[in-house]
């Protein structure tokens, strides 16, 4: 391809004429499609997809442009009203997020050929984040070491303002044999766009870059993460992302601060201190809601004239909480619906008693609760949706038994 877009990746406007207008989908999801029509133009300064870059978004008259793919070497681009086949168009750019994606690629090729050249390690796949970028290398591992080393260098190419050319080459060309490409895309047709970095790389590719290596400002490479298959995957920011990252991170230590109460480099030892002791006051409130278990069914089986129906609920309680109340009363002795979670809210649920009491009244427990559950050995355990219901579901208990002893 040769668009305008790919021909000088600083036009923010551009007018061209309609070549084509038809209905279309955009498919968002497997289950949702939006309606729209698919425009083709003579020239486009709207980038489609491509590359491992996203495509570009804008406006054609001030109609919102949702998506550029590419077919062949021409861009389709989709939008929600249709246009006069014919007519004369101008397009704008969303400059914030095409010079965005400018960065990204850019700093991605400039890492790619430097840590090839220096380390042996070839890009695999790159993937542009909406936040964090990466790129997949075969290799099974880099050290911090490497990593630094790596960033240094990449960003010494950047002050060095090295400029960044794209041009085209005939198919078969002797240069084409020279220059470094993970192959074309099946359909391609044309002259083969090729991006040079002056003095560093060579590479086959399709996207929007910098003219000038001084224009990403920095990289950061934030990390080397172990990958699928002995690879290794290097995430990274270039550009004003540098900025953004940097700013949300002493925003985040900002306020870590002002909780923890002690400065920025105490913060992962005071948080691993108050993790440890969050794991200590955990650990002694389960044994005590245990306990507490164990009382609850006590209190209730040392009453000489006491209830058939027990309901109890303990927010703070848990599966296990309720299953030791109901083996210490039983499953013969009384009808016991227990119950843990917001009381208000959702939660789950337990009914013991007599087996065929259990399987009669346990369905309908969960209904009123607007739940679901299963029965099992005399036990039905559920998750419900409306715990503000538990009085509801008591009287159902209570009109079974009053059933049973009418009969």
């Amino acid at each position: 391809m040769a668009l305008q877009c790919q021909q000088n990746s600083y036009l923010t406007e551009f007018s061209s004429k309609v070549v084509s207008c038809n209905p279309g989908q955009l498919v968002i999801s497997k289950k949702k499609k939006q309606p729209g029509y698919e425009v083709i133009l003579e020239d486009t300064i709207l980038f489609p997809e491509g590359g491992g870059q996203p495509d570009d978004r804008g406006k054609i008259n001030d109609v919102d442009v949702i998506r550029v793919t590419r077919r062949q070497n021409q861009a389709v681009h989709f939008v929600e009203t249709p246009l006069e086949v014919g007519s004369e168009v101008k397009m704008e750019v969303d400059w914030t997020r095409r010079f965005d994606h400018m960065q990204q690629h850019s700093g991605q090729h400039l890492i790619t050929a430097i840590a090839e050249a220096k380390y042996g390690c070839k890009t695999t796949s790159w993937e542009l984040g909406s936040k964090v970028s990466s790129i997949e290398m075969d290799t099974p591992s880099i050290t911090k070491e490497q990593l630094s080393e790596l960033e240094k260098e990449v960003n010494a190419c950047i002050r060095r303002q090295i400029p960044m050319t794209p041009r085209l080459l005939e198919p078969g060309s002797p240069e084409l044999e020279q220059v470094r490409s993970r192959g074309l895309p099946d359909d391609h047709i044309g002259p083969v766009r090729v991006v040079e970095i002056e003095g560093i790389d060579h590479n086959t590719c399709c996207g929007t870059h910098v003219s000038n290596l001084a224009h990403l400002q920095a990289i950061k490479l934030l990390s080397a993460e172990k990958g699928k298959k002995g690879k290794t995957n290097v995430m990274f920011v270039a550009g004003n992302r540098v900025l953004d990252y940097v700013g949300r991170a002493y925003d985040r230590e900002k306020s870590l601060t002002g909780i923890l109460k002690c400065p920025p480099e105490e913060h992962v030892e005071m948080a691993d201190k108050l993790q440890k002791s969050l794991r200590m006051s955990n650990k002694t409130c389960t044994g005590l809601l245990r306990d507490v278990a164990v009382l609850e069914a006590q209190r209730y089986k040392s009453q000489p004239n006491r209830d058939p129906v027990f309901c109890l609920h303990r927010k703070e309680g848990d599966s296990e909480f309720m299953n030791i109340i109901a083996n210490e009363i039983g499953n013969e002795n009384a009808l016991v619906l227990l119950s843990v979670g917001d009381e208000k809210g959702a939660g789950t649920f337990l009914l013991s008693g007599p087996a065929d009491v259990v399987e009669a009244v346990g369905p309908k427990v969960a209904e009123v609760l607007e739940g679901k559950g299963a029965a099992k050995r005399g036990r039905f355990q559920g998750k419900v949706t409306k715990l503000a219901n538990l009085k509801m579901a008591e009287e159902v208990l209570r009109e079974h038994f009053k059933t049973q002893q009418a009969a």
